[in-house]
């Protein structure tokens, strides 16, 4: 059975979930080092995260792209992730979703969290035809990550070049047993209407 069109799908336990980013080793050393992210970081940045290994693969070239060498998988607690959540915005209207499109624009100031659906990847990186969120935090939001939400950060750097290096060998189902399980999160109903994620069947 294929997932639902937009679900969270994330390695999460009853506390925390991971979520990945990407950066160069001049912010990702400093970040690994004190267990959140310092300077050169820039709080002043929108900061995106993403619960999917396999897009972050695909957006970072598997920690290949300049600037996204150095894979990181940050632990967050739950709490503050379903705290982004309730404070988002998706970042194009949808008039399922919104009142109107002034209705839509004035969320999307007032939000300190943007949303995006975007195709699922496959480990060979093929567009799939359900989709991944990406979360993009700015303002308060990135403030409430850095110094509240962030439990740990180890870096997934090696393992992503190792199961790039199966899929290159023509081994993506050995590159499978390597990437974390993301069984789908389990969202109030009032975040899913929010984000509008799939309604649970």
């Amino acid at each position: 059975m294929s997932p639902p069109m937009r679900q969270i799908r994330a390695a999460h336990d009853d506390d925390t979930l991971t979520v990945y980013q990407a950066y160069s080793p001049a912010i990702a050393d400093p970040a690994l080092a004190a267990g959140t992210f310092v300077a050169p970081f820039k709080r002043e940045r929108m900061t995106w995260i993403k619960p999917s290994f396999r897009w972050m693969m695909y957006r970072s070239g598997w920690g290949g792209k300049p600037g996204q060498e150095r894979v990181l998988a940050v632990r967050i607690r739950r709490g503050g992730f379903e705290w982004a959540l309730a404070h988002a915005c998706l970042s194009h209207y949808d008039r399922d979703l919104h009142a109107g499109a002034a209705a839509w624009k004035a969320q999307l100031r007032e939000s300190p969290v943007r949303i995006q659906w975007d195709p699922e990847r496959s480990t060979n990186q093929q567009e799939l035809p359900h989709r991944a969120i990406q979360i993009g935090l700015t303002g308060e939001a990135v403030h409430r990550y850095v110094d509240e939400w962030i439990v740990g950060i180890t870096d997934a750097t090696a393992l992503a070049h190792e199961a790039h290096a199966l899929v290159r060998a023509g081994d993506p189902a050995g590159a499978d047993t390597l990437v974390p399980a993301e069984p789908p999160y389990p969202l109030p109903d009032a975040l899913r209407t929010r984000i509008g994620a799939s309604a649970v069947s």
